[in-house]
């Protein structure tokens, strides 16, 4: 689609004339776009929140020096991917940055392999950031027709939204994958007392362990192991407005301890601070499995769901209000002809059939994707009905359900045992589990 990033620059900083002009030639052989900076002060006045790119910055300058300009960065964007030239004194101080949010850095003398190697991370980092935020911003222009279908589950659902939005409490939202739980958060947030301020998403399954305490809570300036600058975490941001935990059925259960006072006292301590502080806000969160399920099998707090669980929506996957599905397709349709420009769609026969027959494991989402197929006339699931042969994703799909299957029988239906059989995450597991419509406790002895 024209209106994702397409063009990326690479802005890198450094006083030393000599590996300026070293590095940037390096870049440019590697087909990278990048302007040069011999000051961070000059850099700075060039790069706002509409920047598509990556920073390179060396530590060691005079006046505005690299972790100042780092803070600086973090100020217009805290995702703005910053990669952090240091020498061997400074290694410290750049590890303490990379736990302040920091993309990489890289230790002098570097190779310029490893250089362009995580440029070229960045970049894609930084590409997929500002696509979510688009396709988030489309979301939210249009999040009074998202949650489509006259149904009546799909009517329920919108009174039901509704009615607690104005309410102002905590929501626990749950369903499969693809069925919408973002847009109804964000309806809830739009149709609340707190539209207008912030509406800050954490994709609790995306959360590196090791990070997600930091991430959720930030740290003060000095804290032990992360540096002279302070650090605000999502649910600081989230004050007066909302926060949407994305997945938290994949929380770690040791940051679940530390969000259960969040929840209970609305305060938050960050790393390093002495007194917990006070935050607004109000929690939606959602999950792909049934909570009280994972509390039965000891992979989520029975305090926690319970603080959690005040008001709990279901999203109906699509296969359960199979009526709405060509009012969906329609609106997609004209939503994709509006954004490509496209003209003269007409729904071919395996188009119609695929519509028809198709089990949509992928929920609303894959319809969306489906509808953006066809207008961009695309090959799509629908020419393998013609035939009625499957395709090669469709074969793998099956594949993998089959294998998924037969870990769980001999496991007899335990999660941890099959985990070992596939040697796969258990974020994985459980995000195919649902995409196939798999039931592990079916396998039980």
């Amino acid at each position: 689609m024209s209106e994702f990033v397409t063009r990326q620059q690479v802005v890198f900083v450094d006083d030393d004339d000599a590996l300026r002009a070293a590095t940037v030639q390096s870049l440019e052989l590697a087909d990278l776009d990048v302007r040069a900076f011999a000051d961070a002060e000059t850099a700075l006045a060039e790069i706002g929140p509409d920047f598509t790119g990556a920073i390179v910055t060396d530590i060691r300058m005079p006046r505005l020096d690299g972790l100042e300009f780092f803070a600086r960065i973090r100020a217009v964007d805290p995702e703005i991917p910053v990669i952090l030239i240091t020498g061997h004194a400074d290694v410290p101080m750049a590890i303490g940055a990379l736990k302040s949010g920091a993309f990489d850095f890289l230790a002098k003398p570097y190779a310029a392999d490893h250089l362009i190697a995580s440029v070229r991370k960045a970049l894609e980092t930084r590409r997929l950031v500002l696509d979510n935020r688009m396709l988030r911003t489309a979301a939210e222009s249009s999040v009074d027709s998202p949650l489509i279908g006259d149904s009546p589950v799909m009517a329920q659902l919108r009174a039901t939204i509704l009615q607690i939005a104005r309410a102002d409490i905590d929501v626990l939202v749950e369903g499969e994958t693809g069925t919408g739980k973002e847009l109804a958060a964000l309806l809830l947030h739009r149709k609340g007392p707190r539209s207008g301020r912030p509406f800050v998403a954490v994709d609790c399954g995306a959360l590196p362990e090791q990070l997600a305490e930091v991430e959720l809570f930030g740290h003060d300036r000095g804290a032990v192991g992360y540096g002279p600058i302070a650090r605000e975490g999502r649910i600081e941001q989230s004050h007066g407005g909302t926060l949407f935990l994305d997945g938290i059925d994949n929380m770690p259960l040791a940051i679940q301890s530390k969000l259960l006072r969040v929840v209970e006292e609305r305060k938050v301590q960050p790393l390093g601070a002495t007194e917990p502080r006070g935050v607004d806000l109000r929690i939606v969160a959602s999950s792909r499995r049934d909570l009280h399920q994972a509390v039965r099998d000891g992979e989520f707090r029975e305090d926690l769901f319970y603080r959690l669980n005040v008001v709990r929506l279901r999203m109906a996957p699509l296969r359960e209000r199979r009526a709405d599905i060509p009012q969906l397709f329609a609106f997609f349709v004209e939503e994709a002809i509006g954004r490509m420009g496209a003209r003269d769609f007409a729904l071919g026969d395996a188009a119609r059939k695929h519509l028809i027959e198709h089990d949509w494991p992928g929920n609303v989402r894959e319809l969306r994707n489906f509808a953006y197929s066809e207008v961009l006339g695309l090959d799509t699931p629908a020419a393998a009905d013609v035939d009625g042969l499957p395709t090669l994703p469709e074969r793998v799909a099956q594949f993998e359900a089959h294998a998924i299957r037969d870990a769980l029988a001999s496991a007899g239906g335990d999660i941890a045992a099959t985990l070992a059989l596939l040697r796969i995450p258990r974020k994985t597991l459980y995000d195919k589990i649902a995409r196939h419509g798999i039931d592990p406790k079916s396998y039980r002895n």
